[in-house]
């Protein structure tokens, strides 16, 4: 998942630069969410890991 969020962010680096202001936000938007979606799942995942080896 966070590799679709790098991919996001780079496309909408790409189309920042190449003027294209409303692919770049939405692209941008997406890559922040999947961002958000994994950290989240991260910190899930090493509480539940932390949880289990008690």
């Amino acid at each position: 998942m966070l590799h679709y969020a790098v991919v996001f962010l780079v496309i909408a680096l790409i189309a920042a630069v190449l003027g294209f202001g409303g692919i770049a936000a939405d692209a941008a938007g997406l890559a922040k969410l999947m961002f958000y979606v994994f950290a989240s799942l991260s910190a899930v995942a090493f509480v539940l890991g932390l949880v289990r080896r008690s």
